[in-house]
């Protein structure tokens, strides 16, 4: 378990105080992959370096097991951070080095040295679990963006640790890299257990791979809980606009005559037949979508739908109990003071 209590971080700057993190508190616990997510400057990457003490915080506390790990001392935190590793949007693997004596070095590193043999089949069989292992005595530069990013993950699985942190891993990564790379961190979790905390500005992000989500937004943690109610039910503004980031500008979809509807897909299966048609044909309502921002992940849709509806007689009420009995699916009506 992962305990961030009352958490805050001033910076002294010349400019004056930066109060980059205010009161925040999260409880993490053992196994999950939490997100945390917020626009850039909301204190993201700050928040992550308190937990392994690389930003020691101004105030506040964070627990690991039952370890405060602000009272330890500078030898206890070194054997602690064998248990926390970081992988980050930059890769930061040794260039002059092959993957094969990238993943070695943090055995190196940590007094778990043994011989050169041992470390090096560890090293190979990590290699493996990424679908590296014919890469070993390539060099960082002969690989792509997304091989980069395996050998770094593979490099912080080397000392078998507990918490793995992920400070924009994907941000530098086409999507299809991007998503391939969240499927193998999902595949690590499910196989050793180890429990991941994915820093990220994208919302897709989170919504494929995290079970959990906090919201930073200033500093402050705006709102929290399980992706599926965050995403179907955003209280904040902050999560709003993350969420719904198209609500700013809602009133340029607006046509007289008609009431918009707002329709969240959070895992819903996928069928060869959208629900929008179904609802037409089923219950004779048609709907102009107004916008759509959805995609397929293994099978099943995430995203949100803008659709009018014409007003009159109770289409709209209709409508919107027809999409809720949909699995996945969350339906409200919506108004353009939002």
């Amino acid at each position: 378990m992962i305990e961030i209590k009352n958490l805050s971080k001033t910076f002294h700057t010349e400019g004056g105080e930066v109060q980059a993190l205010q009161n925040v508190s999260l409880s993490i616990a053992d196994g999950d992959i939490f997100g945390i997510i917020g626009m850039s400057g909301a204190g993201k990457s700050t928040l992550v370096r308190t937990i392994n003490m690389l930003e020691r915080p101004t105030d506040g506390s964070v627990v690991i097991d039952g370890v405060d790990m602000g009272a330890l001392s500078d030898r206890e935190l070194r054997e602690k951070r064998r248990e926390i590793t970081m992988i980050f949007q930059g890769f930061n693997l040794l260039m002059q080095k092959t993957c094969l004596d990238n993943v070695c070095f943090p055995l190196k590193l940590s007094g778990l040295r043994g011989e050169k043999k041992w470390r090096e089949q560890r090293a190979l069989e990590l290699l493996d679990i990424v679908g590296l292992k014919d890469k070993a005595k390539a060099y960082p530069a002969q690989l792509s963006g997304g091989q980069q990013q395996r050998v770094a993950i593979a490099r912080a699985l080397a000392t078998d640790p507990k918490v793995l942190l992920c400070d924009e891993a994907t941000s530098a990564l086409d999507p299809t890299t991007t998503s391939s790379i969240l499927e193998l961190i999902r595949s690590i979790n499910e196989k050793t257990g180890i429990t991941v905390i994915i820093i990220t500005h994208q919302m897709s992000v989170v919504e494929s791979v995290c079970r959990h989500v906090a919201i930073l937004d200033g500093g402050v943690i705006a709102e929290q809980g399980e992706v599926g109610e965050v995403f179907s039910h955003p209280k904040s503004a902050a999560a709003k606009r993350l969420v719904f980031p198209e609500g700013e500008a809602m009133t340029g979809y607006a046509v007289p005559g008609e009431r918009t509807i707002r329709v969240v897909f959070n895992g819903s299966e996928a069928t060869s037949t959208p629900l929008i048609a179904h609802m037409a044909v089923e219950m004779g309502i048609e709907a102009n979508i107004a916008y759509a921002s959805t995609r397929t992940i293994d099978g099943r849709e995430y995203g949100s739908m803008l659709l009018g509806i014409r007003d009159g007689g109770d289409a709209v009420e209709r409508a919107i109990a027809y999409m809720n009995g949909a699995e996945g699916v969350m339906a409200e009506e919506v108004r353009f003071d939002v």
